[in-house]
């Protein structure tokens, strides 16, 4: 076999040309076949046993072409990538130049490999270092948080519906006087400004009474994930039963006695401020480490193949898809609720995957030009925590050469993040802190601290296993 490459147009492409020697096709051939023997039925011959020769005969020869090829390329293909050293970023383009029986099979392979960093200045670099102070109106905040993840759903008669209300509905949804499949429920729980309805559904859900019927009326989104019901007009008969309002508990020190392990709320409020302390100097080592390599990425030149950019899309939608499924979602289904298509999604991803790509890069060329190394000890620590955290065999991870390299990549990037730091000149500024930066869930509510701490515990484990 032999491998001709050569430079295209293209920046950051190469264009591989394969001459396979035909008695190696004709191996590849023979393989096929006997993997799919059983599969051929000629007449006058058993099923599974025609002889390959009368199969060339009566189907041609080229029925085994495509699963010749793909039968023996891959390893041709990678073995040539590694034979020539050639660092590729993206999925070969196959143009076959040449497939017949008793030739050589000739092939063409277009691919992106890695870019060129022009790395900018990085050492001296000037950085910004956020200081955040908390108040005593960040405990009282975090406290209203804790209330309202301690509070209790109570029946109002006195009033309609309104917003943050949760109503206990009928509805029976219709479309062109037809009603259609999910589009019924009874006694259904709908917290009013939660926007899990359609558009339009719950704004006219408010103001209505206990007991009220009323016709509501709204349109599917266009990219509504059920195609038969996308765009339409439907109309839905909704009757409420019941509305609820949340009910506050009292925040004292018996307050406190219920949601932790404090007697007081002095206690409380101090185990608060110490946590959101720590907090704060994990929020503002993150903000200052993404700061470090944005400023160094801006000052940075690098053509990134379009390839690394698809790639890095892929890898967010996967991601995306994974999380929307622990909540019982397909990401097609999420985005036809918020009138998205795939398209628009992965246009959306296009920018931050961009710069995603182009942070790693820079972090890998800063490695390299400050000669960091990575030790043997480093990795099997890393590896061990990972066993300790999933119950694996540290041996056995070991084993994992791709595993390990990529350990070997993340404990380089954020030793390559140290040293920008390190060589920085940074200076602290006091920051405002956001309203609301907590990052609870106000609808969990913490009904004792057993089984406060299990659903901790469970949002920990499902955080490691993403």
């Amino acid at each position: 076999m032999s491998v001709k490459v050569e430079k295209t147009e293209n920046k950051n492409e190469l264009k591989l040309e394969f001459t396979v020697d035909s008695k190696v096709f004709e191996e590849g051939m023979n393989t096929v076949y006997k993997k799919n023997a059983k599969y051929f039925s000629i007449p006058g011959f058993r099923k599974g046993k025609v002889p390959m020769n009368m199969v060339e005969k009566f189907y041609g020869a080229e029925i085994f072409y495509e699963d010749t090829f793909n039968e023996i390329v891959p390893e041709i293909y990678d073995n040539a990538i590694k034979e020539e050293k050639l660092d590729v970023v993206s999925r070969p383009e196959i143009d076959v130049v040449q497939m017949e029986k008793g030739k050589d099979l000739i092939f063409t392979a277009i691919v992106q490999t890695k870019p060129e960093v022009k790395l900018g200045k990085y050492k001296g670099i000037a950085l910004e270092k956020n200081k955040y102070e908390v108040t005593e109106q960040t405990i009282e905040h975090e406290l209203s948080h804790m209330a309202d993840r301690n509070s209790r759903m109570v029946t109002v008669t006195n009033r309609a519906a309104k917003l943050e209300d949760t109503v206990v509905i009928d509805f029976c949804g219709s479309v062109d006087g037809k009603e259609f499949e999910g589009g019924k429920a009874e006694n259904h729980e709908l917290k009013l400004g939660s926007n899990t309805f359609i558009p339009g559904f719950e704004d006219q859900v408010v103001g209505m009474k206990t007991e009220e019927e009323k016709d509501i009326n709204v349109k599917f989104p266009d990219e509504y994930f059920s195609k038969e019901l996308a765009g339409k007009d439907a109309v839905f008969k909704v009757k409420v039963h019941e509305i609820k309002e949340k009910e506050l508990p009292k925040i004292d020190d018996e307050f406190a006695k219920d949601v932790s392990e404090f007697d007081t709320l002095k206690e409380l409020k101090a185990d608060i401020k110490a946590k959101k302390e720590e907090q704060n100097q994990t929020r503002s080592k993150n903000e200052l480490q993404e700061a470090a390599v944005k400023a160094v990425a801006d000052v940075t030149e690098i053509d990134i193949p379009s390839g690394m950019i698809e790639a890095e899309v892929e890898g967010m939608i996967q991601d995306m898809d994974n999380r929307l499924a622990y909540q019982g979602m397909k990401l097609e289904q999420y985005l036809g609720m918020i009138g998205k298509t795939m398209e628009d999604y992965k246009k959306e991803c296009e920018t931050p995957a961009t710069e995603s790509v182009k942070m790693r890069l820079v972090l890998e060329a800063v490695g390299k030009d400050a000669k960091i190394e990575v030790t043997e000890k480093e990795i099997k620590e890393k590896i061990k925590e990972l066993a300790t955290a999933y119950g694996r065999k540290e041996d056995e991870l070991m084993k994992n050469e791709e595993l390990k390299t990529n350990i070997e990549n993340s404990i380089k990037s954020e030793k390559s993040i140290e040293f920008i730091i390190e060589n920085a000149k940074v200076k602290e500024v006091v920051a405002k802190a956001d309203e609301c930066d907590c990052g609870h869930d106000h609808g969990e509510k913490k009904t004792t601290k057993k089984s406060a701490s299990k659903k901790k515990a469970k949002k920990d484990e499902e955080s490691e296993k993403k």
